[in-house]
């Protein structure tokens, strides 16, 4: 799974009746196995509507008199074990975890439990690990809780201390996780407490490996060649078929700078954006594997990826310019890890006239489709198809009254 966050925001009580009243009338349902996050733009401050669809290749859907309205701030989505989780990024506080399966086509909650606010989760085995990570130097103990989504239940929980996997004085702060045949891969940066996410050392990559039955620190790899894999709240490794584990660096660690009471941070990664690799049951990078993926895309930086299937994936990316720790990337094209080649997906609209694309997209894994939300900036939203054989973009299905922030496919019970 890509994991890869989806953020959104508060309240939509008023605006659900905004809506309603500029449409007169309450849309059709369109019910389905793909569900969309969507955030109403009808006011500030609202939260996340789910809605489902039939297809994600043509017509329409609306959360206008439709839809589940999420409750509270912020919420990040994950599909499992036939299970979508919508979870409340709490800022401190505890989350809210609603549970939903989907039954002819409509969406049904089955639990809602509360959680700390975590700032990583994947799936692993049957359960979802979720890691609450520090970022304080005088208390550097991170938490992890497992939830069975067969019970729902919280089944176990551990702590492990942050500050003293770097060595360096820094505490590490993981990227995201990933289950590794019984294993979790855990990529980290490091980060100086004082000065935010920022760090003096932007030059190497690192992954913590746990025994999954117990949450046992096994190892720490280390490499080099780029800066730290993936990004912060985002999932920079993938397992292949074949066991193999690839992983994408952005480069974009930062640097801190302080002039009397003011601190100011800038990009200091030297190493460029790249791809590493892992081989299947060895825990240590492959010193033969190298994808200067800068040198391919023409100075751009990977944000984000969606792993298709056969060694291929939809990239989203940034120009130099455009370049900074939190960009998403509105630059899409299909990477072949094996080929080490970057192709440019046409069929989008002007660079200009997108606000925004979402980074938590849906792919069958046929090694060549994936679809994902587009945002234009004259207030209507898409999902396109992406045809990584052809590297070409076909609008979808339309998504009425709001902002897509995330597009899944759940199936029915």
């Amino acid at each position: 799974m890509n994991f890869k966050l989806t953020l959104a925001t508060l309240l939509a009580g008023a605006t659900l009746a905004s809506c309603a009243e500029s449409a007169q009338e309450a849309a059709p349902e369109n019910p389905g196995n793909y569900i969309l996050t969507v955030t109403p733009t009808a006011s500030t401050g609202v939260a996340d509507y789910l809605v489902t669809a039939g297809s994600l290749e043509s017509g329409t859907a609306s959360i206008i008199g439709n839809g589940i309205e999420q409750d509270g701030t912020f919420r990040y989505y994950l599909t499992y074990n036939n299970k979508f989780f919508s979870m409340l990024y709490g800022q401190g506080n505890p989350g809210a975890v609603t549970v939903y399966n989907n039954q002819a086509g409509k969406l049904k909650k089955l639990t809602n439990f509360q959680t700390e606010t975590v700032q990583a989760f994947a799936p692993v085995k049957d359960d979802v690990l979720l890691f609450k990570i520090s970022r304080s130097l005088a208390a550097p103990t991170s938490s992890w809780f497992k939830v069975n989504t067969n019970s729902l239940l919280i089944t176990s929980n551990g702590s492990q201390n942050t500050l003293t996997m770097t060595r360096n004085g820094e505490l590490g702060h993981f990227s995201w996780l990933k289950q590794v045949g019984d294993k979790v891969y855990a990529p980290y940066f490091g980060i100086s407490g004082a000065s935010g996410f920022a760090t003096a050392h932007p030059d190497s990559a690192w992954i913590a490996v746990f025994n999954y039955a117990d949450m046992r620190l096994e190892k720490i790899i280390r490499d080099n060649r780029t800066s730290f894999i993936g990004r912060y709240f985002t999932d920079g490794l993938s397992v292949e078929e074949n066991g193999d584990v690839y992983g994408f660096s952005s480069a974009v660690a930062v640097a801190a700078t302080t002039n009397g009471t003011t601190t100011t941070t800038a990009l200091s990664s030297t190493k460029p954006s790249a791809i590493v690799r892992l081989k299947s049951g060895v825990t240590a990078f492959d010193q033969s594997y190298y994808f200067n993926f800068e040198a391919a895309a023409n100075g751009m930086n990977i944000t984000n990826w969606l792993y298709l299937g056969n060694s291929t994936y939809l990239v989203q990316a940034t120009t130099r310019a455009e370049k900074g720790a939190y960009s998403v990337g509105k630059h899409l094209g299909i990477v072949n890890v094996i080929d080490k080649t970057f192709k440019p997906v046409t069929g989008l609209p002007a660079l200009a006239d997108i606000s925004s694309v979402t980074v938590n997209n849906y792919t069958p894994k046929d090694g060549k489709t994936g679809y994902i939300g587009v945002n234009k900036t004259d207030g209507t939203s898409y999902v396109y198809k992406v045809d990584a054989t052809t590297q070409t973009a076909t609008q979808g299905l339309k998504v009425e009254g709001g902002v897509i922030t995330g597009v899944q496919y759940l199936a029915g019970e």
